[in-house]
């Protein structure tokens, strides 16, 4: 929208200048000036207004241009009409071919050029701001210093270090100077070897390679190893955000070799020493606190965002307003807090009671006083449901990535979700996450195809205000190792250590704990500590145990019959659950998904208020046969009435048929399908409204799969059908990710039209597939394409410049004749790459 404002803007402006029997006098420097300035911003128009504005700063900039556009052109319009009306005397038609002279009235002409001057003079700091950040610090990563270089960009919390770094660390061009890359987020209570394990995951994630097993079973020397192997000699990016303590670097440094090749290592910190303290050569960028203007435009897009009157603020409010945003002290995050309040209050009565109602107290010079009030006003402006569900958040360790499935679980395990008629309890609490996000309280990390948060985090100010809270209200406690356990009298209790946790006292306090995290990645599999410490909690609703190295259940689990919640996701030793599970009669969640568990015990039958049920395993990579596995499970798991999602059950006996009495599943998984499995499979997914996972073996395309109308995942693995499968799902309604693994022997597949809401395509494994067809209007709304392993592919993808919303198109194990020719520039297939949106991000093994 800004940048066809814009475009007309500069249009009329040429036409005014380029009249040669056109003087405008006094104004016509200005206002050529205002022409180029706007010229120049056109290629960031253009690229804003295709990668559609992400962050909110990007989005601020786009709306102050296109705002900016409007108040030059009422500036100019205002002016060619007062000039028409003086050389007319009212006959405003006649004005376009006469000689525009100066007004007679000086002040007039004066007060034209002072507003044009201004506003040429708020562009160009918009430009300069908008450019000069991101530009530096680009050109320290990418400058031809061969040498190993610390860059670090310091400022306080809240300040935009982090959305400064992950601009410029996402860059296309950035990413592509590095072979490798990585991001890791340092909590200020960090473990050396985890440091190691995630650089080695997100580095293997950048180039695409398979990331090496067993990373948790070893020690920080073999980690250091592996990590120094691997870059080996390659340039590489790494950025450590929130930087507390210089230990960091000096542990991390000694992986991170200098081969002199132009490695880079980007940092952010809060902590003025850290940033110029490395020893090596360095840069330090300082962020700057808002300027007065660009604060008061990030609050009124905030407060005044249901305003329709171009999100501007009522004049009765203004006053009030301006001493609420000078209060922030040009803080982003705060500013962003105060407006989300804001939002919803109305009248001037309710603004001023807000602010008598801030105590600012600056002593010391101390920013993060007022910052940490702000913060408690809004969490005071929360209803009260919320104010446990963000409480909570702060449970889980520092700038840990929260998976909204899984907060959602536990929230409604809680008991914090309220009941709604008609609307299921994970409906609920989607949308207190939602309004948690929107009032800034969460921050969202990651989304999914739909557009809600996948990933949330919660910002290391807000934390802290909340574990202060949950403290002083005995609401919950973290337990990391640096504090003696006494008397226990919180509700909750959050493990991030296990080491001393011998030291954690026992007490009467302890049988009034409802929710037990452990998020620990020490030695647990001696169970000393785990059944001593369970056998306390006799009241517990919520056991949540993912990742933690135990090689069985504690016996004491079964005998918390209190309990709602079982997360054991990730425990990689544990082989069985026990026959007692079954004494669980109150669970309503439990994940044992990436455990070796092969079968269910008969016990699990006696679940009857389970809803979820999730349970399949990872077997090698997505590019072998059986890269996800499901578990088998008795014949009358089926009397689960209540579960609402299992996946996934393997296909055995009458299973697949009696999961019709399933009503109310909304997912399902199902492998080993067999081709006697397709009648009562269709039978039991007209009895449904899943979203299905189907993992098997169909030896033929079923007719009936033009009807699964709320099919949103739809997966076919090593089916090697015969038939083109696209013309029975093209026309399926609400499907969104398409995952087709080995499923068609054809040696072409063609998208002719259809699949209306896909926004994610996988095509791997394809022995013979020689050319793949888009016709345009087929997959509107396309973003991600995968093509992985397929050997026999003569050229990319006909028609992508048919996909209007293409964002990433990945091309991996695909002959070196068609990636050569792209990476040289080969004309065709250059050009035809070319013609792909202009917000296509990465071409991952392309490189232009």
């Amino acid at each position: 929208m800004a940048l066809s404002v814009t475009d007309l803007l500069i249009g009329k402006l040429v036409t005014i200048l380029g009249n040669e029997g056109t003087t405008i006098a006094g104004v016509r420097d200005e206002v050529d000036k205002i022409k180029e300035e706007f010229l120049s911003m056109k290629a960031f128009l253009k690229d804003a207004e295709a990668n559609k504005p992400k962050t909110q700063g990007e989005q601020l900039l786009v709306a102050r241009i296109r705002d900016l556009a409007h108040d030059v052109e009422d500036i100019i319009d205002e002016f060619l009409y007062y000039m028409y009306e003086k050389q007319t005397g009212g006959r405003l038609s006649r004005g376009l071919h006469k000689t525009i002279r100066a007004p007679s009235n000086l002040w007039f002409r004066r007060n034209i050029a002072k507003k044009l001057k201004k506003i040429t003079e708020m562009i160009r700091a918009i430009q300069e701001m908008n450019q000069r950040q991101e530009t530096r610090t680009k050109g320290w990563l990418m400058d031809e210093e061969p040498q190993q270089t610390v860059i670090s960009v310091a400022g306080m919390g809240g300040s935009g270090k982090t959305t400064l770094a992950a601009k410029t660390f996402n860059n296309e061009r950035v990413q592509r100077h590095f072979n490798c890359y990585a991001w890791i987020t340092v909590s200020e209570t960090y473990v050396p070897a985890d440091l190691f394990r995630s650089l080695i995951k997100e580095l293997h994630k950048s180039t695409k390679d398979d990331i090496p097993p067993d990373l948790n079973a070893m020690n920080r020397t073999d980690l250091r190893d592996i990590l120094v192997n691997y870059l080996g000699s390659k340039r590489y990016l790494i950025v450590l955000d929130d930087v507390w303590n210089i230990e960091v670097w000096k542990e991390v440094r000694v992986a991170l070799h200098d081969k002199g090749v132009g490695s880079r290592i980007l940092l952010t910190t809060r902590k003025e020493d850290i940033a110029s303290s490395f020893g090596v050569k360095s840069h330090v960028h300082h962020i700057q606190p808002l300027k007065e203007y660009e604060a008061w435009e990030l609050f009124s897009k905030r407060a005044f965002s249901s305003n329709i009157d171009n999100k501007a603020c009522p004049s009765e409010l203004e006053s009030v307003a301006w001493e609420l945003v000078e209060k922030c002290e040009g803080l982003p995050l705060a500013v962003v807090a105060l407006g989300g309040v804001m939002s919803s209050k109305k009248s001037p009565d309710e603004w001023h009671r807000v602010l008598k109602s801030l105590n600012w107290h600056l002593n010391n010079n101390s920013l993060l006083g007022p910052v940490k009030t702000l913060f408690l006003l809004s969490y005071n402006d929360l209803p009260s449901q919320l104010k446990h569900c963000f409480l909570y958040c702060s449970l889980l360790p520092e700038d840990y990535l929260i998976q909204r499935k899984r907060l959602i679980k536990l929230w409604i395990a809680e008991g914090f979700v309220e009941h709604a008629n008609g609307v299921t309890p994970e409906e609920v609490a989607g949308g207190y996450l939602l309004d948690l996000c929107f009032r800034s309280m969460l921050q969202v990390v990651r989304r999914n195809g739909s557009g809600r948060p996948k990933q949330v985090k919660m910002h290391d100010l807000m934390r802290e205000l909340a574990l202060s809270i949950s403290e002083k209200e005995k609401f919950g406690l973290v337990y990391d190792g640096r504090q003696v356990m006494k008397e226990i009298t919180t509700r909750r209790l959050s493990i991030h250590t296990t080491s001393n946790v011998g030291e954690i006292k026992s007490g009467p306090g302890m049988s009034k704990i409802r929710s037990l995290l452990i998020f620990a990645t020490d030695d647990m599999s001696s169970l000393s500590f785990s059944n001593a410490l369970l056998s306390r909690f006799k009241l517990l609703r919520t056991l949540d145990l993912e990742d933690v190295q135990i090689d069985k259940l504690p016996d004491a689990v079964v005998y918390l019959l209190n309990l709602r919640y079982l997360n054991l996701r990730g425990c990689s030793l544990i082989t069985q659950l026990p026959e007692s599970i079954g004494r669980l009669r109150n669970l309503q969640f439990l994940n044992i998904r990436d455990t070796r568990i092969e079968s269910l015990p008969q016990g699990i039958t006696k679940l009857l208020n389970l809803r979820h049920l999730i349970m399949h395993r990872s077997a090698g990579n997505s590019l072998v046969f059986k890269f996800s596995s499901g578990t088998k499970a008795p014949s009358n798991i089926c009397q689960l009435l209540n579960l609402q999602c299992l996946i996934t059950i393997e296909s055995e006996g009458d299973t697949i048929r009696l999961t019709g009495n399933l009503t109310q599943l909304t997912t399902l998984g199902i492998s080993k399908l067999k081709e006697t499995d397709e009648s009562d499979l269709w039978v039991s997914i007209n009895k449904l409204t899943p979203s299905s996972r189907v993992n098997g073996k169909l030896q033929k395309v079923v007719p009936w799969f033009s009807s699964l109308h709320s099919l949103t995942l739809l997966q076919l693995h090593w089916s090697m059908l015969e038939d083109d499968v696209l013309p029975h799902i093209e026309a399926l309604p609400n499907l969104t990710k398409l995952n087709l693994n080995n499923a068609y022997v054809g040696e072409e597949l063609c998208f002719r039209r259809g699949f209306v809401k896909l926004v994610s395509l996988q095509l791997k494994n394809f022995g013979s597939l020689k050319k793949i067809t888009i016709e345009k209007g087929a997959m509107p709304n396309l973003r991600d394409i995968w093509i992985v392993s397929c050997m026999e592919l003569k050229a990319v993808p006909l028609g992508l410049e048919n996909l209007s919303n293409l964002q990433t198109l990945t091309l991996r194990i695909v002959p070196t004749e068609i990636i050569n020719p792209i990476r040289k520039g080969e004309r065709i297939q250059r050009a035809r790459m070319r013609r792909a949106p202009v917000h296509l991000r990465r071409l991952f093994d392309v490189d232009f």
